[in-house]
């Protein structure tokens, strides 16, 4: 029997326009009332997940926030920290020190703001569009922005992680150099074609829900994940039941313990009713038609 439902978010829970579709959200409110609890394992901090917890009512169920791909775990319940693995204050000094070199825009979360060197400016060519990406960061995770002149200097403190932005193909051309001195130290990888970011040596998902889970008596066999890039392969391949989104990247799907549908098709709702973990719901019946005659009873 599952007790846990480990859900990536964009491009998993949500559809393409960032919507969590009717029929999923009624399927994994349905879960919760069955006992089982969800957690929402993301790159995103904490602050920009509380819109998603509320609206699955995860604060009712003491449901789970994994945030910053694995840093940090909490109750969004009851705010307690259930587990944490931060960069220290040198080494995140280091990393911004190192990317003063790199044409791309390093972003610090702390608190309700998030801190970056350049609000304005940090415009990105996205398909052939200009795209503010601090702008699109700090919007959709309910940030008030901050600027510094220098991020290396004003950093005096452990950090979950530090996140890069910039030009898909330049971060593509240049990431290899970006993680260079730090890959034996740090966890570095990409989450999106233009986010490129750092985290304490081991940090991932598999490592913060096993962590986290552990204490609340919950395995791995008992744990269903679903998740669609790169960052979600060590939650797949950690769970008891790894899915893996139809549109998701080719490496997921190999490593993935089977497929379902794509998140336009609530991909996730129907390996829940596949498993058991939530009942199919009742047909209902077909309206009958004001030509067909019936009986009137009083």
């Amino acid at each position: 029997m599952y007790k846990a439902i480990l859900l990536d978010i964009d491009g998993t829970l949500t559809n393409d326009d960032k919507i969590i579709t009717e029929k999923t959200k009624q399927a994994l409110l349905s879960a919760q009332q069955n006992g089982v609890r969800l957690a929402l394992a993301s790159g995103r901090p904490d602050m920009g997940l509380y819109k998603w917890g509320r609206e699955l009512e995860m604060d009712k169920h003491h449901g789970l926030f994994i945030c910053y791909n694995g840093a940090k775990v909490m109750d969004c319940q009851t705010g307690e920290e259930l587990y944490a693995h931060s960069l220290s204050k040198d080494e995140a000094r280091d990393v911004l020190q190192h990317l003063k070199h790199f044409a791309v825009t390093p972003i610090i979360a702390r608190g309700e703001y998030m801190h970056t060197t350049d609000i304005f400016g940090c415009i990105l060519n996205l398909n052939g569009e200009p795209f503010n990406i601090v702008q699109y960061e700090s919007r959709g995770n309910n940030y008030i922005l901050c600027e510094h002149k220098d991020l290396a200097e004003w950093v005096d403190f452990p950090v979950e992680k530090i996140l890069t932005a910039g030009d898909p193909e330049y971060m593509r051309a240049h990431f290899e150099e970006m993680q260079a001195p730090f890959v034996e130290r740090l966890s570095c990888m990409f989450t999106a074609d233009f986010y490129f970011e750092y985290t304490a040596k081991d940090v991932n998902k598999a490592t913060a829900i096993e962590s986290a889970c552990s204490k609340l008596g919950i395995t791995r066999d008992e744990m269903i994940a679903f998740g669609d890039a790169e960052n979600d392969l060590p939650m797949l391949e950690y769970a008891g039941l790894g899915v893996a989104m139809a549109n998701a990247v080719e490496a997921v799907k190999a490593a993935a313990d089977e497929i379902t549908l794509d998140n336009n098709s609530d991909g996730i709702a129907a390996s829940l009713q596949k498993h058991g973990i939530v009942s199919r719901p009742t047909p209902q019946a077909e309206p009958l038609s004001s030509d067909i005659p019936y009986l009137h009873l009083s």
